[in-house]
């Protein structure tokens, strides 16, 4: 797996002809500056949950990521390199912070009133619609939505990006176990089937990205229990029943990297995982994270998380 590290490498700009770059990035409570400022005076403090659709922010997140212009300007040469024709993104207040980290993209984004919202930023020049909020698997706002976005609208090639912000809690635990992150990420799983067996059933492409909050690469054994209590998530969605439901995940067999030398996590929660067709599309060998220099870690208020990328040969795609 190729590392793009920032000073070492330049902006992968030059990929073949046909090539489509697609990337996930949760970019940590991004929020333009302003728009932090202003949410500050009224933070919730510790222990205090806001009600569903309040638009208020952890008084630690308004202190910790209180972002300076270089902060911004850092994740913006970190999007350079990453290079990407279409990004998944997480955590982000919507527009005007995502135009800080990559301007000249244009974006879609989920309506929910609260300031972490799900979404895609597109290169400019890729023919694209955005489609509509997956809500269900907000749990009624209580957690993120899902983001939809349709690729060459129309055309043969069309295809669906869905950028999802699972819940956390339940990384490596059964569906079943008793914790409430276990019991909404359970909640979650069914409804994000049906999203890949609606589009699998019309015989679409399509490709699921963001932060699964879950180790899927060690989510392996029976999608459910002899009563047919639900287990695990992976095998339940992935059961290739439509037969377009049959999914790659696209960083199997691939070397886990932390993002900086500061972090010590043991596997990828960011996924892009891609339906059989677009399977087929994919470029071997793309698969790539981009990692931050440890000076910039330690220095910079970037994101506990950095981005995935993967390339597709998309017919008629040039650059």
């Amino acid at each position: 797996m190729r590392l793009a590290l920032l000073l070492c490498l330049l902006p992968a700009a030059a990929f073949a002809a046909g090539d489509l770059k697609l990337a996930t990035w949760n970019l940590e409570w991004l929020i333009a500056p302003e728009a932090l400022q202003a949410l500050r005076a009224n933070c919730t403090p510790e222990g205090t949950r806001p009600p569903p659709g309040a638009r208020a922010i952890p008084c630690d997140v308004a202190a910790k990521l209180n972002r300076s212009r270089a902060d911004f300007d850092a994740l913006a040469r970190y999007a350079r390199v990453l290079d990407a024709d279409v990004i998944a993104l997480q955590e982000v207040d919507g527009e005007s912070a995502a135009r800080l980290v990559f301007p000249g993209y244009r974006f879609c984004f989920t309506g929910r009133r609260n300031v972490q919202n799900n979404g895609f930023a597109i290169r400019a020049g890729i023919p694209f619609r955005c489609g509509k909020d997956q809500k269900g698997l907000s749990l009624g706002d209580t957690v993120r939505r899902g983001a939809e976005v349709v690729l060459y609208p129309g055309e043969a090639r069309e295809f669906r990006l869905l950028s999802v912000h699972l819940k956390s809690g339940c990384g490596n635990r059964l569906l079943n176990d008793r914790r409430e992150e276990c019991a909404a990420l359970g909640r979650q799983t069914p409804l994000l089937e049906a999203w890949i067996d609606s589009e699998a059933a019309a015989g679409r492409p399509f490709a699921v990205l963001g932060d699964f909050n879950r180790d899927l690469l060690r989510d392996q054994g029976a999608a459910r229990s002899d009563s047919g209590v639900r287990l695990r998530m992976w095998p339940e969605i992935d059961d290739g029943e439509p037969p377009e439901a049959d999914l790659t995940n696209t960083a199997q067999g691939e070397r886990f990297v932390n993002c900086a030398m500061t972090q010590a996590y043991k596997g990828y929660i960011d996924y892009i995982v891609l339906s059989h067709t677009l399977a087929a599309a994919l470029v071997p060998g793309s698969f790539d994270r981009v990692v931050y220099r440890t000076q910039d870690a330690l220095s910079r208020k970037l994101s506990d998380h950095c981005p995935v990328s993967v390339r597709l040969r998309v017919p008629g795609r040039s650059k």
